[in-house]
């Protein structure tokens, strides 16, 4: 056998290995497995909490064995870490979408991304679980920065916010970075009360709540 026809052979072999099964490769096999235990993932720890469900719980809600967990990942504070990746990157998505769609006008602004904030969590509950009262207590998270490397994220979108409803603000970068910083503290406070409370304030309430300061921002800042 030439060694063209050998590497025709391990090619075909390859393919072989790959060959779809319902119209699925391997990987992709594989991948639908990973998608199905992280919305299994949502849906357990949203409903119950991170520290009242197991691996076993998890493929259970998946209907997947556990060797097909450990395939994707290596403990359960991974899988809580990248749900928590995922739907921070939903909420802020949500939350910027909110605000462009009220461009330019900065109240409408105000208004329209803090009502795309908290509606989300009151829509979906396993959510605002996840992200403002589990993330807070699992140490996995803090460990490995992504809960300051997530507010870091949130500071910088309300940063960009200022710049956008101002673009000819006469303050620092630092000024207004230390501000945005402690309009996030602010919101995030909010939130986690109202998501502990069992969201037993009106969400208008909540949004009030949050404009009050933006408001008195954009005010204190417009002023020479």
């Amino acid at each position: 056998m030439t060694e063209q026809q050998i590497i025709e052979e391990k090619s075909i072999k390859k393919t072989a290995n790959e060959r779809q099964f319902k119209g699925m490769s391997l990987s992709e096999r594989k991948l639908a497995r990973r998608e199905k235990l992280i919305e299994a993932g949502i849906e357990a720890y949203g409903n119950h909490g991170f520290f009242s469900v197991t691996v076993k719980d998890i493929c259970t809600e998946a209907k997947l064995t556990e060797r097909y967990f450990y395939e994707s990942f290596k403990k359960s504070e991974e899988l809580f870490q990248t749900i928590f990746l995922q739907l921070i990157e939903k909420l802020q998505k949500t939350v910027m979408e909110g605000v462009m769609q009220a461009a330019p006008e900065p109240k409408n602004m105000i208004h329209s991304g803090l009502t795309a904030l908290f509606t989300l969590l009151k829509d979906d509950p396993r959510v605002a679980r996840i992200i403002y009262v589990d993330a807070m207590l699992v140490q996995e998270l803090h460990n490995h920065a992504t809960i300051q490397e997530t507010m870091g994220r949130f500071d910088r979108m309300i940063h960009a916010f200022v710049m956008l409803m101002l673009p000819h603000i006469d303050r620092s970068e630092r000024e207004i970075s230390l501000v945005a910083t402690g309009l996030n503290g602010y919101v995030t406070q909010i939130a986690v009360r109202w998501v502990m409370g069992g969201f037993k304030q009106s969400l208008e309430e909540i949004v009030t709540a949050c404009e009050v300061v933006f408001i008195a921002l954009i005010n204190t800042f417009a002023q020479k």
